[in-house]
C-alpha cells in the first residue's frame, strides 16, 4: 500500500480520526498570536488546528497529504464559520515559501524518517519571518511503551537534542518534556510522552 492510499484509508471513517478540538499543546499556546498574523499547519489532516488558527483571526495555510482529509477540513471550517487556504501537499517534495508565515503550527508530524526530518526542519525555518513562531508538539521515544498513538518507530520520535540541534539558530527556544493523558479521537488517546516547543526565529 502507498503512503498515500495508507493515510487516505485511515481518514476515510466517518467522523474525524483526531477529533476536531485544536491539540491542547497549540491551544495553551493561543496567548502568543495575533490576529491578521500568516500562519501555516503543516499535515493538518482534517483540519482541526488549522480552523482553531483561523478562529483565532490568522490567515491561515493547512496543507496535508490527503484529499480525504482535506475534504473533511473544508467541511470543518464552513462549519465553524471561519476560512483557510488548504493547499494538497507532501511536505518531503514540497515548495517551502521564503520568510512568509508569522507562526508555524507542526503538531505530531512525525511521519518522518529520521533521514528526511532535517529537510521539514529547514523548510519550517525558511518559511518563518524573522522573530516568526514555531509551535511543535510531539511524541518522545518514551511513547513507545505506552502505545497510545504515534509512530512505531523510535528514530520518527524527537528527544530534547534532537530538537535543540535542529533549532539552534532560533532566537528563543522553550522546550518541555512531560507526561499527561490526551484525548484527541480515538487516535491520540491515553497516558504520553510529550514534548512541546516554542520558538523565534
Amino acid at each position: 500500500m502507498s503512503e498515500l492510499a495508507r493515510w487516505n484509508e485511515r481518514f476515510s471513517a466517518p467522523g474525524y480520526h483526531f477529533g476536531t478540538a485544536p491539540n491542547a499543546f497549540l491551544a495553551s499556546q493561543a496567548h502568543l498570536l495575533r490576529r491578521g498574523q500568516t500562519a501555516l499547519s503543516i499535515a493538518d489532516g482534517e483540519g482541526r488546528n488549522g480552523v482553531f488558527l483561523a478562529e483565532q483571526g490568522l490567515d491561515v495555510l493547512s496543507i496535508d497529504f490527503s484529499p480525504l482529509a482535506i475534504a473533511k477540513a473544508r467541511k470543518l471550517a464552513a462549519s465553524r464559520g471561519v476560512t483557510l487556504a488548504i493547499e494538497q501537499a507532501d511536505v518531503l517534495d514540497w515548495t517551502w515559501p521564503v520568510a512568509k508565515f508569522d507562526v508555524v503550527a507542526a503538531i505530531f508530524i512525525q511521519f518522518a524518517a529520521p533521514e528526511e526530518q532535517p529537510r521539514i526542519f529547514a523548510g519550517i525555518k525558511q518559511s518563518l519571518r524573522p522573530g516568526g513562531l514555531l509551535l511543535m508538539q510531539g511524541y518522545r521515544p518514551e511513547q513507545i511503551a505506552y502505545g497510545t498513538g504515534g509512530p512505531k518507530q523510535v528514530g520518527n520520535l524527537y528527544t530534547r537534542a534532537l530538537l535543540q540541534e535542529a533549532f539552534s539558530d532560533f532566537a528563543s527556544l522553550d522546550i518541555r518534556e512531560h507526561d499527561d493523558e490526551i484525548r484527541e479521537g480515538d487516535a491520540h488517546a491515553g497516558m504520553s510522552a510529550l514534548i512541546d516547543l516554542v520558538g523565534r526565529r
